[in-house]
């Protein structure tokens, strides 16, 4: 079994605990390592092997000039949702890279976000067979309409850690 990593231990740690008390820990906890994540709001609802689900509330920190959710913050969202997914798959001995992220706007978002992204089965093996690759993590992201503001194609690679190295006297 290869060692576990901070996100599954942190996962592992909050699943006892009462649904609303869990969003709030992995959320705070996950915000914390990725602050920009913080900063753009994006809460929890749902982080477990195979899916994540996320949100981003309509609030002033990341409105645009129409008043919808700022294409930028949109991407942050995508962007996060699917790389919680994947690197809770990721075993510890392994970083995760985004290589690409391909957005496609296709209207103005109305209120609140809410992305999914998933892993199937397959996808989970090879991260955990292979030292080192790619994949397309899959990211749906609707609005309050329940439309697509946006389409995503997001490619997460993963690459070993590098060792530490001993400093020499």
């Amino acid at each position: 079994m290869k060692p576990a990593n901070a996100l599954q231990r942190l996962v592992n740690s909050a699943a006892s605990l009462p649904t609303p008390l869990r969003r709030r820990v992995v959320t705070a906890a996950f915000t914390y390592r990725v602050r920009f994540a913080g900063t753009g709001g994006v809460q929890f609802e749902v982080l477990e092997e195979g899916r994540a689900v996320a949100v981003m509330r309509n609030r002033g920190k990341v409105r645009n000039h129409i008043g919808g959710v700022h294409a930028a913050a949109m991407a942050l969202l995508a962007e996060t949702t699917s790389g919680a997914v994947f690197g809770l798959s990721l075993p510890g001995d392994r970083v995760p890279l985004l290589k690409s992220m391909h957005i496609d706007y296709q209207r103005r978002a109305q209120g609140d976000l809410r992305a999914e992204a998933t892993l199937a089965l397959p996808q989970r093996r090879a991260l955990q067979q292979k030292e080192r690759g790619e994949m397309v993590v899959p990211v749906h992201v609707t609005d309050s309409s329940g439309e697509q503001p946006i389409e995503c194609r997001m490619v997460w690679a993963w690459v070993p850690k590098e060792k530490k190295r001993r400093v020499s006297d």
